[in-house]
């Protein structure tokens, strides 16, 4: 599908010709919606996860809690900063930064609105945009994995090098799959823009359904659904989030990579974090939720819906509901083992989107790709993705017995006791059986009787 744009929508011509201090302005726009984002965040996740829980969360310091975040904030910044002694300290150092900056470099290359003006002159509601903007953003999010291994590596320590290692794992794992799934969105929308992918996604389709025509909104989570629940499950994964967040189990590792963190650089990992979710919402609404556009019901009776500064609240709306998808998911899946996730990762989500991409790429080369039937094969391909997913697993075998465990057992392994085998008796047992012999003539002399 071309992309058509309005006359409100961006083009790449309209980036680069803003005065400098209207840069600054945008560029510190980012920065404090990422910053709030932090603290609001940690906030809407304890008080969305307590209510699931049946308890209150936050709700001491200030009106519903709200200056929580912030207090322990500061707090963390008074922590006396401890640095371990087989830490590399310049690496230890940098490694937080690495991560929070990546995670709000990330944030310039999202369209927030649509052309508006600003004291006077009219300008698009993003930082800059590139020809490139989707490969910048994942390349962003794959740097932003070396905080996280350095800081693992630099504080020599056992447990957060194995979180470091876990991190690089995941990144390997499921950056290929998060690259799948954008290509398909590359093949639709014709343009690697940010801008221009919300631009493909304005139009809507006129479907045909037993005769009653109706108009079915263009955004790609409809369109290419299967892409849209894979890219999902990726950026879960990517961004260490729950059920996937194996590099910081605490099960496990005590706290991963950031074991040996305190203060302000622990708030930074944290704020890394946070920044990276929101972020990577931003980024899936931007190419499959239409981006800052009002979902079809508000458009269908407000024809300026998506005109001057209201497409701002329709697109954090949309960021807000799929942050509140990744609380959930924290709230309500256990963790993951390590097996689990490669296997998803590798054996279900790789193949399913490749097979996903070959079914496009065959429909644009024999321009098949009809709206009906684009709809028909995109519910077809994320039903069977979600089928895949959660069907049931079959039914569990006999659970075998000790003997058979070790009977079943290769030859050449590590020698194993027989399992009727008797313990010998202790020294001691065996000297309190000698002493009592001459006081008990005729007394069974077993061991297990004494």
């Amino acid at each position: 599908m071309n992309a058509v744009y309005l006359a409100q929508d961006p083009t790449l011509a309209d980036f680069g010709q803003d005065p400098w201090w209207l840069v600054l302005i945008k560029v510190l726009f980012a920065f404090v919606v990422c910053v709030l984002a932090t603290l609001l965040g940690v906030w809407f996740e304890r008080r969305v996860v307590g209510y699931m829980q049946v308890r209150p969360g936050p709700n001491q310091i200030g009106p519903l809690g709200l200056l929580q975040t912030l207090a322990d904030g500061l707090k963390l910044a008074f922590k006396e900063d401890i640095l371990p002694k087989a830490a590399d300290r310049v690496v230890y150092f940098f490694a937080p930064a690495v991560s929070v900056i990546c995670a709000v470099t990330a944030m310039s290359v999202i369209p927030f609105g649509p052309m508006v003006s600003i004291f006077g002159h009219r300008t698009p509601l993003q930082v800059t945009d590139v020809s490139v903007a989707v490969l910048v953003v994942l390349a962003l999010s794959s740097l932003a994995v070396y905080g996280i291994v350095l800081g693992g590596w630099a504080s020599g320590s056992t447990y957060p090098l194995l979180g470091g290692l876990r991190s690089t794992a995941q990144l390997i794992s499921y950056e290929v799959t998060l690259g799948l799934s954008v290509v398909a969105v590359f093949m639709t929308a014709g343009t690697m823009s940010t801008s221009g992918i919300v631009a493909a996604q304005a139009s809507g389709t006129q479907l045909n359904v037993f005769g009653q025509e109706f108009s079915a909104p263009g955004w790609y989570a409809l369109l290419l659904f299967p892409s849209f629940v894979i890219f999902f499950i990726g950026i879960v994964g990517e961004t260490n989030r729950a059920p996937f967040d194996l590099p910081e189990a605490e099960s496990e590792l005590v706290a991963g990579f950031q074991t040996e963190y305190s203060s302000l650089k622990f708030a930074l990992f944290m704020l890394s974090e946070y920044v990276a979710m929101v972020t990577m919402s931003a980024f899936t609404v931007t190419l499959f939720l239409g981006g800052w556009r009002a979902p079809a019901p508000i458009t269908t009776f407000w024809a300026g819906a998506n005109s001057g500064w209201w497409p701002m609240l329709w697109f954090f709306g949309k960021v807000v509901l799929l942050v509140f998808v990744f609380v959930w998911l924290r709230g309500t899946l256990p963790r993951l083992r390590y097996d689990q996730f490669m296997r998803l990762g590798w054996k279900v989500l790789l193949p399913v989107s490749l097979l996903w991409i070959l079914v496009l790429a065959t429909m644009r080369k024999w321009e098949i790709m009809t709206p009906g039937l684009r709809y028909g094969v995109a519910v077809l391909g994320g039903v069977t993705l979600l089928a895949l997913l959660f069907w049931p697993n079959r039914k569990p075998e006999r659970k075998l017995t000790p003997q058979e465990v070790v009977d079943r057992r290769p030859h050449g392994s590590f020698p194993v006791p027989p399992m009727d085998l008797q313990v010998p008796p202790s020294p001691r047992t065996r000297r309190v059986v000698a002493e009592r012999e001459p006081a008990n003539v005729g007394a069974s002399s077993d061991p297990k009787e004494v």
